[in-house]
């Protein structure tokens, strides 16, 4: 009988290729079973349950209270509204879920939003701004908004929804208008290189706006038709949410100006500047007749997204074997927001 000496550096390395294997064959095990639920599960598929995190109250507060005490859910309006979690669907959905599990019963007494965002997409807002109105009149909620940075364009028109505007005295509010592109067209350049473009359509001005051929006159008609439609809509939401701003002057004087947290005061924008978080908190749970001596629980609700959930609804890259780019045009406006009809601050089109 012979035995063979193995080296401790050749053990090693030898190890180190079973447990490569191994790590390698659970993966492509996990990998196989994502891809079958994502190939054979129905198209149908409902939104996952929300995560709660427990925000501070107007005293910097943040313990676990029992679940009979009352509850003020924060939602946070951060960012782009069309983009990451600040959309219509993940929106409607935080709602739905503050009424159920750890928040049934009636828990919730007062929506607090907490608001740092330009706009975004021009539906995304307005359909935000009606659940908004649909959920105080459904279950008599005030709701109180607390600005911190800016809010502008679609955040006014979602805002428009509160009871009572607070913002930080370094705020800036406004920018009430609507906007479509930038859109570029580039025949002059393609005649100087000699570059001709063909483009096949049916219908008259099915091609509009070509970017690849001269323009005719009148062939937006149908798109100036539809801004002018979403600016009268935005103006009558913000108006009738903000009655003391004045709707003839929002129109022939202040349009989508924006203006410092006092200014915006003054032009009935807002209700206070140089309010804090305490301060609007504190506002905002008396309006929802929650006694002074009763602790309250204020409540953020977040829309879970693991890597399992994207793998079993085919979402990640792994699976669908695309990269999804993302191109930042300006400050506030990325490749996504091309072509779609905007409630947006665009600081290089302000005048």
């Amino acid at each position: 009988m012979t035995f063979i000496r193995e080296s401790i550096f050749l053990s090693a390395v030898r190890c180190l290729c079973n447990t490569f294997g191994i790590v390698f064959g659970l993966f492509l095990a996990v990998f196989a079973v994502m891809f079958g639920m994502s190939f054979f599960s129905s198209t149908v598929t409902l939104p996952e349950k929300s995560e709660i995190s427990i925000a501070p109250d107007a005293e910097g507060q943040r313990q676990l209270l029992p679940d009979h005490a009352p509850a003020i859910l924060r939602i946070n309006l951060h960012g782009i509204v069309g983009e990451g979690d600040l959309t219509a669907e993940n929106i409607q959905n935080l709602l739905l879920d503050s009424r159920q599990d750890f928040l049934s019963h009636d828990r919730v007494k007062a929506i607090y939003l907490d608001v740092n965002t330009p706009g975004g997409t021009a539906s995304d807002s307005a359909s935000i701004h009606q659940a908004l109105l649909d959920y105080k009149k459904k279950y008599h909620t005030p709701i109180y908004a607390f600005i911190d940075g800016i809010c502008a364009s679609g955040g006014m028109y979602i805002c428009s929804a509160a009871d009572k505007m607070f913002a930080t005295s370094s705020s800036v509010i406004g920018s009430v208008g609507v906007i479509l592109g930038p859109t570029f067209n580039f025949t002059g350049t393609m005649e100087k290189l000699g570059i001709q473009a063909l483009t096949i359509s049916q219908g008259k001005d099915k091609d509009m706006l070509n970017p690849f051929r001269p323009w005719k006159e009148g062939e937006d008609a149908s798109l100036v038709q539809i801004t002018a439609n979403l600016y009268e809509q935005f103006v009558d939401a913000v108006v009738q949410g903000r009655p003391r701003l004045d709707k003839e002057k929002l129109i022939s004087e202040y349009g989508a100006q924006i203006y410092i947290a006092s200014e915006a005061e003054k032009l009935g924008y807002i209700d206070v500047s140089g309010a804090d978080y305490a301060t609007a908190l504190k506002e905002l749970s008396t309006a929802a007749s929650i006694p002074e001596t009763e602790p309250y629980q204020v409540v953020e609700l977040h829309t879970r997204s693991s890597i399992l959930d994207q793998l079993a609804h085919a979402k990640s890259s792994l699976l669908t074997g695309k990269i999804h780019h993302v191109f930042q045009i300006g400050p506030n406006m990325s490749s996504d927001l091309s072509g779609k009809f905007l409630y947006l601050y665009l600081p290089s089109e302000a005048h």
